[in-house]
């Protein structure tokens, strides 16, 4: 006896997560068409009873029965429905629903329409097994009830019968597929609670992927340019500390580096603030920005020379960076643990596939496989992975180091036919 089950009722048993408004509104939404649907079959059925061929009193009496069923379905079944199944309240609402239902469709026939409106509230509320035995009480004992105490003709009695047997049997095929619904939808529910969980997580994965990744990024670029501006300051104060007594022009000329190296440092860390191109990029290309970087590590007996071959051709600022990156570190490298006396060579490759830089000097060497605590090597391969490139460093106690960088470029443009439209 449920014909007309409305659909979204198997929204009703997905549990809603603490604070999901929008799982709330939903069902809220969705709910309130069986809010109508409850007071029409109400109504309904009272109409039927007031247009019944018994006898007023029999009428009245079914009619005010009939009546408490609204009420205990506003004050106490609608919030069970809200709350969710297989509940001791749910069961009370449905034993206290059958009782208020029973009488009045035993005394008028037609009352028991109101099955229509009882029967998917069942399913709603139990578990399958006593959601049948609920809709086999509301499908079978009215009619029993019906016939024992108004002793109708046998006619009447085997249609009311028949129908209440295929009402049964309808009830019972469609509350078995709401079930199955209400079930699917409960699993979907906790499939979208474990996604969005799951994407909750990955964007604070993310989030901290891409503060740890800017605290290196950050780490690497104060390591090649603040910390060691302020190392050759550092340098420079002890050398004129050790001048000033004898050799006074020598101390001016290293005050003059000194300020010279402070302003470079300055411009360093604006450049760093402003996200902007290391000072030495700023307006110039690779090789000029080699050959002022060269120039301030001589000249003297720790001369650098540049080289460039092939040709030189504006690349993507990541790349050049990395390239002007390297040879601060690796010059840096040289000044402090090269010793006296050795000279350095940058080479500056370009090709179409690829650019390679190489900074060979002539210092004492190390040791390659030893472990180190230092941050400049392990900076470099990494500046050099993150645009594709790879990083090598060669050198043995003795014999210099080579430190080489590959990377690769983009394939060269094709220049525009003559006359073609821009």
């Amino acid at each position: 006896m449920s014909a007309d089950l409305p659909v979204e009722e198997p929204a009703r048993r997905v549990s809603r997560p603490a604070g999901g408004a929008r799982e709330t509104d939903a069902w809220d939404r969705s709910f309130r068409p069986w809010d109508l649907y409850f007071g029409v079959v109400w109504a309904v059925t009272l109409i039927f009873t007031i247009a019944a061929p018994n006898s007023a009193p029999v009428r009245a009496t079914a009619f005010t029965l009939f009546l408490l069923l609204a009420p205990w379905y506003v004050w106490f079944g609608r919030a069970e429905l809200m709350r969710g199944p297989d509940s001791r309240g749910a069961l009370v609402y449905i034993y206290v629903a059958i009782g208020l239902f029973v009488p009045p469709a035993v005394l008028v026939g037609e009352m028991r329409s109101a099955a229509f409106a009882l029967v998917p509230q069942c399913f709603m509320l139990l578990s399958m097994s006593r959601a049948m035995w609920a809709v086999g009480v509301l499908n079978a004992v009215p009619v029993i009830g019906w016939a024992l105490w108004w002793r109708p003709e046998g006619e009447a009695i085997f249609f009311n019968a028949l129908f209440a047997v295929v009402s049964l049997a309808f009830s019972a095929v469609l509350g078995s597929w709401i079930i199955r619904i209400i079930e699917q939808s409960a699993e979907r529910a906790e499939l979208i609670a474990e996604l969005e969980a799951s994407r909750e997580k990955v964007s604070r994965l993310s989030a901290e992927r891409g503060a740890l990744a800017e605290r290196e990024r950050m780490s690497r670029e104060i390591h090649d340019t603040l910390a060691q501006g302020f190392t050759s300051l550092l340098m420079l104060v002890q050398a004129v500390d050790s001048e000033l007594e004898r050799d006074l022009p020598g101390a001016r000329r290293h005050l003059d580096l000194m300020a010279d190296t402070a302003r470079r440092n300055l411009a360093e860390a604006r450049a760093l603030v402003a996200g902007g191109a290391p000072a030495d990029l700023n307006g110039n290309s690779l090789p000029d920005a080699l050959r002022r970087l060269a120039a301030r590590h001589g000249p003297g007996p720790a001369e650098v020379s540049v080289e460039v071959t092939g040709q030189a051709r504006a690349l993507a600022p990541a790349l050049e960076v990395v390239a002007l990156r390297t040879c601060q570190e690796a010059l840096s490298n040289t000044a402090r643990h090269a010793g006296a006396g050795a000279r350095a060579a940058i080479s500056l490759a370009y090709s179409d596939a690829a650019l390679c830089v190489r900074i060979r000097d002539t210092g004492c060497g190390f040791d390659v496989s030893a472990p180190s605590g230092g941050y400049g090597l392990s900076g470099l391969r990494a500046r050099a992975a993150e645009v594709g490139g790879s990083a090598e460093v060669r050198s043995a106690p003795g014999d210099g180091t080579l430190v080489a960088v590959h990377l690769p470029l983009p394939p060269p443009s094709p220049p525009s036919p003559t006359g073609s439209p821009a």
